[in-house]
């Protein structure tokens, strides 16, 4: 058996500010920074010792990469980590920046929440979730991670909540219609038990509960 982990950074300064925050570059709070940390120390005793780290260009998601392997006792994978635009957050457009429940006040709860959780209706501007799985995440996945996978290798994606929700549709654990009731807290492990290539159980690691 070996395993693939999905890995949402630790909170970010516009989480903390309740920002939709898409493809810009904000860094972790402190509290973000004790995720990362918190992550490393339970995959460390898990016992998952990984052989490839692949990770957004965005600060948030490969700082938190980085804390994590330095507290499971991993730092050597931090040099050989790779760094991938595919990764990112989906595109929030016109919405980047703006305060959630302000943009809620302006466009209504009902806009807002099809901008944030329909499939496959984009953001003005933006991506819708359809996009990051299709043009993005799957692509990716397909030419760089899967053959790992499947090969045995255990695997860390540190990445954001939607480019890992999109994983989820491409590991077939979740589906378009599903999806939206699918959550990935920050700075927690969601840990894949893999046996020839396909996914035995999944749970977060600080409970072992089905996620």
């Amino acid at each position: 058996m070996n395993y693939l982990v999905l890995l949402r950074h630790g909170q970010s300064e516009w989480n903390l500010q309740n920002r939709f925050t898409g493809f810009k570059d904000v860094d972790l709070t402190d509290n973000g920074v004790e995720e990362a940390k918190s992550a490393g120390a339970k995959l460390k005793d898990a016992g998952i010792e990984f052989d490839q780290v692949f990770t957004s260009t965005l600060t948030r998601a490969n700082k938190t990469a980085k804390l994590a392997l330095e507290n499971t006792d991993q730092p050597e994978l931090i040099e050989s980590m790779i760094y991938h635009d595919d990764l990112r957050e989906r595109d929030y457009g016109d919405l980047t920046g703006l305060n959630k429940d302000e943009t809620r006040e302006k466009y209504g709860e009902e806009q807002v929440h099809i901008w944030r959780r329909s499939y496959d209706t984009p953001p003005p501007g933006g991506e819708c979730l359809q996009d990051v799985v299709e043009n993005r995440v799957r692509p990716y996945y397909d030419a760089n991670i899967k053959g790992l996978v499947e090969e045995g290798k255990n695997v860390l994606i540190a990445a954001h909540g939607n480019s890992l929700r999109a994983m989820l549709i491409i590991l077939g654990v979740e589906t378009p219609e599903s999806i939206n009731q699918a959550e990935i807290p920050t700075g927690q492990p969601l840990v894949f038990e893999i046996e020839d290539g396909k996914v035995q159980n999944r749970y977060f690691l600080d409970d072992k509960k089905a996620a």
